[in-house]
């Protein structure tokens, strides 16, 4: 008898029953009756010409010819539950869209601003790592970056994002910032500094303050924890505006006098140059590169 469409659904109500050996459980597994699972099962006897299931006071057991068809129905339900899952992974990996950047820019910037992203791209699914070394972008590894640098980078294409400018903030409570009134006024505060290329000595030129020494009280690895050492009172930071706009906003740091130095480096959109970007990874590059440039700090 050649199997037919038909005859698949009493062959999945047999797969589980073989399986619990307990049509009560198959049909729990279900979401059906115990009796419709036993209907089904009939049904297979039926039209198969053999005995399944024997049927006693305990519970039901599976004859030779169950055993047989359901050693059968286990493997290929097995094999199709394998396929289900690999299509399944497939489309995940089609959908999301792997993002390397920097911990403190995902804070500040990006993910104050992917709302928009998602409203527009509901499908996408987005994975963000967060360090400070260029990840190798290998089979399996990130399909977008974004990095603060002079935008070259060998194998890599790389979009202009945004520039980005130095100035300096501190908390309105930080001991002493009442007579701070000119750049030079800076230099009497404890001041606090990541690990950026450009520093307080290229500010402080910039403010034509020569002729002082700059002490660093404290230094982070992370902007974001130089920031936040600033934000509670450890000293003077020297910001990047791009990760400094939400600490201003929300008025926990102020702008101290003196001019925006625009950084060396800026912001960029990069992925490899030798492969083309899958349609949701090249959605999210759009994205990025369409938004609007915050107008430069004076």
């Amino acid at each position: 008898m050649a199997l037919r469409a038909d005859l698949l659904p009493a062959l999945a109500a047999f797969e589980s029953a073989a399986r619990h050996q307990n049509f009560a459980h198959a049909a729990e597994e279900l979401h059906l009756t115990a009796s419709a699972v036993s209907h089904h099962v009939r049904r297979l006897e039926s039209r198969l010409g053999v005995v399944l299931f024997q049927r006693h006071a305990r519970g039901v057991s599976l004859t030779a010819e169950g055993r047989q068809l359901a050693d059968a129905a286990g493997s290929a339900m097995a094999d199709m539950d394998s396929v289900v899952r690999n299509l399944s992974v497939a489309r995940d990996e089609r959908e999301r869209v792997h993002i390397t950047t920097l911990h403190s820019f995902t804070y500040t910037w990006l993910q104050p601003r992917l709302p928009q992203f998602v409203a527009a791209h509901p499908d996408v699914r987005l994975t963000v790592d967060t360090e400070v070394a260029l990840t190798r972008f290998e089979e399996g590894g990130p399909d977008v970056g974004i990095r603060h640098g002079a935008g070259h980078w060998p194998g890599l294409t790389a979009h202009h994002l945004m520039d980005d400018y130095l100035y300096p903030v501190a908390s309105p409570t930080l001991a002493g910032l009442d007579a701070v009134r000119t750049p030079a006024d800076i230099a009497r505060l404890p001041l606090v500094t990541d690990l950026a290329r450009q520093g307080w000595l290229d500010w402080f030129r910039a403010a034509d303050v020569h002729g002082i020494s700059v002490a660093e009280r404290f230094r982070f690895t992370d902007s974001t924890a130089a920031l936040n050492a600033a934000v509670h009172g450890l000293g003077a930071a020297l910001a990047r505006d791009k990760l400094a706009l939400p600490y201003l906003a929300a008025q926990c740091l102020v702008r101290l006098p003196g001019p925006a130095l625009k950084a060396r480096w800026g912001y960029y959109v990069i992925y490899p140059s030798h492969k083309r970007l899958k349609p949701a990874a090249r959605a999210f590059v759009d994205w990025l590169l369409s938004l609007p440039q915050d107008p430069a700090p004076r």
